[in-house]
């Protein structure tokens, strides 16, 4: 059997709350910038949570008036990001039915559901707009991503709560592998910033209540985390088929060397913290690697009191307690379905870089928590191999090992 061909990242986009693309995200990310916000509009001040971390962006002028009017925010955001990576990698020109589009979404188009089931309920359905059912659909981000850029090998939406993005990444590398394409384009978004998410999470105790210092409230780790914020944004790589980008010339930067994909079956809500164990377990197998080869971590840890300690005793049975671990959630927010696919690009950019943003707001470790955690940023790192963790209700963890170019 012949070997797979390596996986290989080409192009990075993103749009989150700390900025309007990949590098402007990288920045701040280095710079520890919080893009969480007060929610002044009048529908949040009843609401048991009024922070959320916002996407740093001007949606309208990135797009035009029919791609605006025509989309939810959810697509907004997936299309902008997508099409930044797209350039980055160069545009590559390959068989339209060798290049795949693979985005996935917790939530999909919630703001319009909601927005037009008000819309049913005070003006009647004549008033219900004709674009509505293709903006609710979870896979709308992916579909128009396809029809952006001629992608015929399939648009696949994977939905997997918390970890929709990085299991996007996770199948666009295994269709490379598997030779079903050449050139995917894959990664994750959310954008559901309303009353009914933020009531929802608040009512099961997920998200932090430091209305009055918002950008101190996602500290992931830190002994006095109090639930994770809520955020919207979209984040996408360019993976390909590495002879295929370095046949183009293509600037390599970064190699998706091993992924894993695995449910808990446990509990809708509560993670089973030996499925990450062995999720990691099975990623930095799948890459040919060891434990001791993993030199970076990024952490789901969403600033949970629960989540972050069995995430915490899960990298330290898998990987030890020397290895450096970082949360950018901590300066983010939770993207949700975007969370998984940004800690990608936070793998790439360290890796390529040597620079690892560190967790803001950890002031005062949690003492149960035994791990190398960083604060500030590490410059002039040389880890060769890291790894993203993604986990969402449900049960799904996934777990994705990159590695340098």
């Amino acid at each position: 059997m012949p070997e797979a061909p390596r996986v290989v990242v080409t192009g990075l986009g993103a749009v989150t709350p700390v900025g309007g693309t990949a590098p402007e995200t990288w920045a701040s990310l280095l710079a520890g910038r919080s893009g969480i916000v007060a929610l002044e509009e009048d529908w949040a001040q009843g609401l048991p949570v009024r922070m959320a971390g916002r996407a740093d962006i001007d949606v309208a002028s990135r797009l035009t008036t029919h791609e605006f009017k025509r989309m939810d925010r959810c697509g907004h955001l997936a299309l902008i990001a997508a099409r930044e990576a797209w350039a980055q990698a160069g545009r590559p020109e390959t068989d339209p039915e060798r290049l795949a589009v693979v985005i996935g979404s917790g939530y999909g188009g919630l703001d319009t559901t909601l927005d037009q089931a008000r819309t049913l309920d005070a003006s009647g359905p004549r008033r219900v707009s004709p674009h509505t059912l293709t903006r609710i659909m979870t896979n709308a981000p992916a579909a128009w991503v396809s029809i952006d850029v001629g992608a015929k090998g399939g648009a696949r939406t994977p939905v997997s709560a918390c970890a929709s993005g990085a299991e996007a990444i996770s199948q666009a590398a295994d269709m490379i592998r598997a030779g079903a394409a050449d050139v995917v384009i894959a990664g994750g978004v959310d954008s559901c910033i309303n009353g009914l998410i933020l009531s929802g999470f608040a009512q099961i105790r997920a998200l932090s209540t430091r209305n009055g210092d918002p950008q101190a409230a996602s500290r992931p780790f830190d002994k006095d985390r109090d639930g994770f914020v809520l955020a919207e944004g979209a984040a996408i790589l360019v993976l390909e088929r590495e002879d295929h980008a370095r046949a183009r010339g293509a600037d390599i930067l970064g190699i998706v060397a091993g992924t894993a994909v695995t449910s808990d079956a446990v509990d809708i809500v509560a993670a089973d913290p030996a499925m990450q164990r062995r999720v990691m377990e099975r990623a930095v197998a799948a890459a040919g690697l060891g434990p001791k080869d993993i030199g970076l971590v990024h952490a789901h840890a969403t600033s949970t009191p629960v989540g972050d300690r069995l995430e915490a005793e899960a990298i330290k049975d898998v990987l030890g307690t020397q290895v450096p671990v970082t949360s950018t959630k901590s300066l983010t927010g939770h993207l949700l379905g975007g969370a998984g696919a940004l800690g990608a690009i936070v793998m790439v950019q360290a890796l390529k870089t040597g620079a690892f943003p560190g967790t803001s707001n950890l002031d005062e470790p949690d003492g149960g928590i035994d791990l190398n955690l960083i604060r500030g940023t590490l410059e002039g790192q040389q880890a060769k191999a890291g790894i993203a963790n993604a986990f969402g209700f449900g049960g799904h963890s996934t777990a994705l090992v990159i590695t340098e170019s």
